[in-house]
C-alpha cells in the first residue's frame, strides 16, 4: 500500500502517525519537527543502544530530559521479544507518564514507537488511545507490519499516515512542522 504525501491526504486531522522501513529516519523526523515548533511538545522517542557496531538495546528519552533504559539483551525479565529483554515497568513510568502529561497540559504529544515492544504493555496501548482520543495534536510513529493493535490505530478515520522515506524526509519535516504550528500555535 502506498500511502499519500501529506500534502496529498485528503482528511485534515491533528494526529499524524509515521511509517516506514527501519532506519528510515523517524525518529529524527520526530525529534526535528518538535525542535522547530514554538510550542513545547510532551512524550518520548527511543534512542539504540550500541556496543560496537551491534544494537544492544533502547533506551526512552522524554522531552523533558528523562531516560532510561527500556529493552536490553542484558535484562533478564520474563517479558522478551528476540534477544531483548523488556522492562515495561520503565515504559509505563517514565514514557507513559511523559505521554499522559502532555495530554493533561493540552500539548502536542509524541510517541515514539508505537511498536512489538512496546504495544506488550496495556498502560502503554491504554495511553496511546487516550492521546489519539483526545483534541491535542499527537505526532507518533508506528510499527509498519501487520499487528492487531497497531492496525487498529492505522485504520481510524482521524489519523493521517504517512511513510517515511529518504526521498521524503525534508519536505515532510516543513510541512509537519508548519501543519502541526498551525493546531497550536501558542
Amino acid at each position: 500500500m502506498v500511502l499519500p504525501g501529506l500534502s496529498e491526504a485528503r482528511v485534515v486531522t491533528k494526529k499524524f502517525l509515521l511509517t516506514g522501513r527501519p532506519g528510515c529516519g523517524k525518529t529524527t523526523l520526530i525529534k526535528r519537527v518538535v525542535n522547530n515548533l514554538l510550542q513545547r511538545a510532551g512524550g518520548f522517542y527511543t534512542e539504540e543502544i550500541r556496543d560496537g557496531g551491534t544494537r544492544t538495546g533502547f533506551k526512552i528519552v522524554t522531552l523533558d530530559g528523562n531516560e532510561a533504559v527500556f529493552a536490553h539483551v542484558d535484562l533478564k525479565t520474563p517479558e522478551r521479544l528476540g534477544k531483548y529483554g523488556l522492562d515495561l515497568a520503565t515504559l509505563e513510568r517514565i514514557g507513559v507518564c511523559a505521554v499522559r502529561e502532555a495530554v493533561r497540559q493540552r500539548r502536542l504529544a509524541v510517541i515514539d514507537e508505537i511498536g512489538p515492544m512496546e504495544i506488550r504493555s496495556a498502560i502503554f496501548r491504554d495511553a496511546v488511545n487516550e492521546a489519539l482520543d483526545s483534541e491535542i495534536p499527537l505526532l507518533a510513529t508506528v510499527f509498519a507490519r501487520s499487528l492487531p493493535f497497531t492496525n487498529a490505530i492505522k485504520s481510524r478515520p482521524d489519523v493521517t499516515l504517512i511513510e517515511v522515506r529518504p526521498d521524503n524526509r525534508e519536505r515532510l519535516l516543513s510541512e509537519l512542522s508548519d501543519r502541526i504550528q498551525a493546531l497550536n500555535p501558542g
